[in-house]
Formats: C-alpha cells, sequence, structure tokens
C-alpha cells in the first residue's frame, strides 16, 4: 500500500538516522513547513525526501529529473526568519520509494512506500574493512580539509553503513548508490571500495581534494 507525504526534493542526498540543517527559501517549502508547524504532535511533523538529478528543479517535467529511492525525515528544529525563509533541522528516519509526484497544490506531495532496512548478519572482516578504510581517507583528507567525521564510530553495523555513507564527501551519484544498496554489508562494501578508489585518486593527485578529482575524467597515465 501507499502513502501521502509532503516531499521537499533536494540537491544532495540524505540518510536514514543522520540530521541535516536545511535553508527554506522558496514558497512551496515555506507553505510545507507551515503545514508541518500546523501539526500538533512534533512526532507526526514528518516529509519525504528525495535528490535531485543533474541539478534540475521542479517545474512541469521535474518528476522525471528525481531519483526514485529518497528518506522520510523528521522535523526536529524550525527557526522562522524576519523575510519568511526558515532555518530548519531535520533527521532521517527510514528509506522510501517515490512514485507519483503530485506538483498541483501549494507544495509537492508524493505517493511513496517505505524501504525499511532488512536484518543483516554483517561479516565482522567487513566491518573492520570499512572502519579502517574510513580511518585511512579520514586522515588522507585531514591535509586538505576539516575532519568529516568527530568521535567514534557506531559499533552498530547498519548505522555504521548510514555514517560512513553520510560522511564520505563523494559525488552525488555514488551517494545515491550508497541509499540504494540492499542492506548493510553491500553498503559497507560499497563505501569501502569507494573510499578506497578516493584514496587512490588522492595519491596520484595529492594537491586535489578526492571528491574533486572523482568528479572529472582523468587518467594516471
Amino acid at each position: 500500500m501507499s502513502d501521502t507525504l509532503p516531499m521537499f526534493p533536494l540537491g544532495t542526498v540524505l540518510f536514514p538516522g543522520v540530521s541535516v540543517p536545511l535553508t527554506v527559501f522558496e514558497d512551496r517549502y515555506r507553505a510545507l513547513v507551515h503545514h508541518l508547524l500546523r501539526i500538533e504532535d512534533p512526532i507526526q511533523r514528518v516529509f519525504g525526501t528525495v535528490g535531485i538529478r543533474d541539478g534540475y528543479e521542479l517545474g512541469d517535467h521535474g518528476a522525471q529529473s528525481l531519483y526514485r529511492t529518497g528518506v522520510k525525515v523528521l522535523l526536529t528544529e524550525v527557526e522562522p526568519h524576519a523575510d519568511g525563509t526558515f532555518s530548519v533541522v531535520a533527521v532521517g528516519l527510514e528509506r522510501i520509494e517515490l512514485g507519483e509526484l503530485d506538483t498541483s497544490g501549494l507544495f509537492p506531495v508524493g505517493h511513496i512506500e517505505s524501504r525499511p532496512e532488512p536484518e543483516d548478519d554483517v561479516d565482522p572482516v567487513l566491518l573492520e574493512r570499512a572502519r579502517s578504510t574510513f580511518t585511512a581517507y579520514r586522515a588522507a583528507l585531514a591535509e586538505l580539509r576539516a575532519d568529516p567525521y568527530s568521535g567514534a564510530l557506531p559499533r552498530d553495523p547498519s548505522y555504521l553503513s548510514w555514517t560512513l555513507a553520510a560522511c564520505a564527501p563523494l559525488p552525488m551519484p555514488q551517494r545515491q548508490s550508497l541509499l540504494e544498496a540492499d542492506n548493510a554489508s553491500e553498503r559497507l562494501l560499497l563505501v569501502s571500495d569507494l573510499l578506497q578508489g578516493e584514496l587512490q585518486a588522492m595519491n596520484v593527485i595529492p594537491s586535489l581534494p578526492a571528491t574533486d578529482v572523482a568528479r572529472d575524467r582523468w587518467s594516471p597515465n
């Protein structure tokens, strides 16, 4: 059975269990925030988000430019501004699949289905590889920009996989592939491979941040 949710497509990929600050300035998304604030129970102030492909915004053909796998999100903090805009904080809850998108109202509404994370018995070797690869990536990245993560990494394999996916400053298509991975094992393997590729790229062109190298086609020859 499908459900409906207010939708806030973004030019980035969000992940379950991860908080994100957002600036809300467009009329339709300001209307969405007003709608959510009229809901008395704060736990019910939820909306959906999916990534926008190739930088396209919503319009007559906007639904064709959106990724279909996204995240249900809970609005947790709202700061209104005098100009009518909002600074908000939201936290990802679970994955969703977007079907039809209705843009005829004050804000977009999506017909969605939940895509919960399945149970997964993750190999301890894979867990250690993911942790060590991310640790090496953090050390290499620290020479170029701020550390993308502080504190100890989560011990829960599923939350670890979402945390690494969120912290790795990868191009949007790669972040989307991490969101779409079937389970924690597949996601940890994928993020380890992606980060290893970033490390190799940084060794070839150490003066460039890894994410900049990954956006362009290049050859070490």
